[in-house]
């Protein structure tokens, strides 16, 4: 996921002096590299997750960081760019979310951004969809709904268009991955929504009956949204 978020970084141009808002941070790894890119600028990072603002802030204690719904973010002035890295699909509502982001950018700002797209981990959802359409899985799967939403590009520039960009490029990229540790990554990532769902006991062996299915290697079949958009 880092590298993921570093090559998203690498297309921000930047000349050192803005202040850029990482809008879904995490654990801060993607925020420590821009602040190196902004020697005489600010960065402010922003995450709904408590637990992942206090991890970001033991990464970077002397940070701007806050805890924040992006469909609620209100800034005490507008900023000169939003990077934001594997963070959109996990909201449902882009329309709100591209309305906000651009109210909080100055005329001209940029929105760098990739989050899963279109198509995004089908094929590893579909087996784990066929594991837990199982007993003992299946009944603790009844009322549940995927919290993804994996938007294509064009639903997605006309979103950032109506919602006030000037200009908005989006386009999709595979990008598979073979985790080195897959157990770990299923669980904690791409499937945590799946364990979350079960109780204790059913966590482990759902991911070996995950992993069962999908054999070796373990290949994630990421497919990333991408977007630019200025404002």
């Amino acid at each position: 996921m880092e590298s993921l978020g570093l090559a998203v970084l690498e297309r921000l141009q930047l000349r050192g002096d803005e202040t850029v808002v990482d809008a879904g941070c995490g654990s801060g790894r993607i925020t420590q590299a821009l602040i190196e890119r902004l020697p005489d600028g600010h960065v402010i990072a922003l995450d709904a997750s408590q637990s992942m603002v206090e991890a970001a802030r033991r990464r970077l204690p002397d940070a701007d960081i806050r805890q924040v719904d992006l469909l609620e973010l209100e800034l005490e002035q507008p900023v000169d760019a939003i990077l934001s890295t594997a963070t959109f699909h996990w909201i449902a509502d882009h329309e709100r979310l591209f309305a906000r982001l651009r109210a909080a950018l100055k005329p001209g700002g940029r929105l760098v951004a990739q989050c899963g797209g279109e198509g995004n981990i089908d094929v590893l959802r579909g087996h784990a969809n066929e594991v837990r359409a199982r007993e003992p899985y299946a009944a603790h799967f009844v009322d549940w709904q995927p919290p993804w939403n994996y938007a294509g590009p064009d639903e997605t520039q006309h979103r950032l268009l109506d919602a006030g960009f000037q200009e908005a490029e989006c386009w999709l990229a595979p990008a598979p991955k073979q985790p080195e540790q897959p157990r770990e990554f299923l669980s904690t990532i791409v499937l945590g929504p799946h364990v979350q769902q079960l109780p204790a006991e059913l966590r482990e062996p759902f991911i070996d009956d995950v992993l069962a299915v999908l054999g070796e290697p373990v290949v994630v079949d990421y497919v990333r949204l991408n977007i630019n958009a200025t404002a």
